[in-house]
């Protein structure tokens, strides 16, 4: 019988409510039967937790978030290192690494690595980093300084703002890397001579939290002041969000339409799209709902008309790999209104299962949702259609199968 190792899961932050894909796959591999202990670089700050944190039975350990916080910590962490097998390949690489990049964060990634080797929780065998920058870093680290191999999961964020140079010595350091969009994973594969050890692997969704919804869907046309068409919009108020375009675009909808948008989410921008909204206009048809538990947000997909999400690049190269909320609506016959943007159009085809227009364009993004507020039968195929896609090509257990497989033949290789 194959002895599975116990794997030590680097994360940047744990439980947080806009990364319940990844708690999902955690709890996907718990339930597959791989044996995790959590490393989170900080500590939560949501105030609220999906109902799937509370299922993942793996123990959480928190590394100091910033290292004068915890001196102590960091002073064992670094006095124990000089007895680890790797410490003068880890000196050459930090010092590779400061070269390119003299910042108070490279050390604080170190000092994180330092303490994670002297601690090692659980006799870890594997180490695995979601996120390909920071986390992958801390993880990168801890692997040179004791000789436990790592992989990681590279996700949008991650990928489009590490330089080249960083991804290039991490995709040649893991034993492998997944990534959940097909632009992501192309992107990665020019920077590596190590082709074959990069993967494309979608998220997914855990189609028994989102099973089918059999109700009807209205026949609402925006025509009926009493009963205006709801469009529902669910992510964080950040740039690569594109909520500036959307609130432009409603603000361009006819004025005859009648139509209400909710949002749910929480994020630094919501005071400044909330301003936005009142100059624009809008403010007495919008709901700012903040941050919602699970059951919450798919209630609100239930309820709504339509799902708009007019993502883009943002001025630092952030970008969303494939929104996991895309996937969540489109599995409750809910037609989205989305962007050209990183893995979107891997879901979304134009008029067959959504809508898509090219992104930072508000009047394109208003055309779109004119046309879905005024056909509610356009509305009700390209929703069937946008289900049948979830549930033919993005359900998680795939993508756990995937994952499961690539660990189970490192450890082949390795017995």
């Amino acid at each position: 019988m194959l002895h599975r190792r116990k794997i030590l899961v680097v994360l940047k932050g744990y439980p947080r409510l806009s990364e319940t894909f990844i708690a999902q796959e955690l709890l996907g591999l718990e339930k597959a039967g791989f044996d995790l202990t959590l490393i989170s670089m900080r500590r939560p700050t949501d105030k609220k937790r999906h109902p799937v944190h509370d299922e993942i039975r793996a123990r959480v350990i928190y590394l100091p978030e910033y290292l004068h916080e915890e001196p102590i910590r960091v002073l064992k962490g670094f006095f124990a290192s000089f007895r680890k097998p790797g410490i003068k390949a880890l000196w050459k690489r930090f010092l590779k690494d400061l070269a390119r990049d003299l910042s108070r964060n490279r050390f604080r990634r170190l000092g994180q690595a330092l303490v994670l080797g002297r601690e090692w929780p659980d006799n870890g065998e594997w180490l695995h980093a979601h996120f390909i920058h920071t986390p992958a870093s801390v993880t990168e680290y801890a692997s040179i300084l004791t000789g436990v191999p790592w992989t990681c999961s590279a996700h949008a964020k991650d990928i489009w703002t590490s330089p080249d140079w960083d991804l290039h010595e991490k995709l040649g350091s893991a034993r492998w890397t997944v990534t959940c969009t097909r632009t992501g994973y192309e992107h990665m594969r020019t920077l590596t001579a190590r082709k074959e050890a990069v993967h494309l692997s979608y998220h997914g969704l855990d189609l028994a939290r989102f099973a089918h919804f059999g109700g009807q869907r209205s026949h609402r046309d925006g025509s009926d002041p009493a009963d205006p068409v709801l469009i529902l919009s669910v992510g964080r108020a950040v740039e690569k969000k594109g909520y500036e375009t959307l609130l432009r675009a409603l603000a361009l909808l006819p004025r005859e339409l009648n139509w209400r948008f909710e949002h749910i989410g929480g994020g630094d921008k919501l005071p400044k799209l909330r301003a936005l909204a009142a100059e624009l206009n809008i403010s007495d048809r919008i709901s700012w709902k903040g941050a919602l538990a699970q059951e919450d947000v798919l209630d609100h997909y239930r309820r709504a008309d339509a799902f708009a999400l007019a993502c883009r690049i943002a001025s630092n190269g952030d970008r969303d790999g494939l929104p996991n909320v895309l996937v969540e609506a489109s599995s409750q016959r809910l037609p989205c209104v989305s962007t050209a943007v990183s893995g979107v159009p891997e879901l979304l085809v134009d008029g067959e299962n959504g809508m898509v227009v090219p992104p930072q364009d508000p009047v394109a993004f208003a055309g779109a949702l004119e046309t879905m507020i005024r056909d509610p039968a356009l509305r009700l195929r390209l929703g069937d259609a946008a289900e049948r896609r979830v549930r033919e090509h993005f359900d998680h257990e795939a993508s756990i199968g995937q994952l499961g497989r690539l660990f189970e033949e490192e450890w082949q290789k390795a017995s």
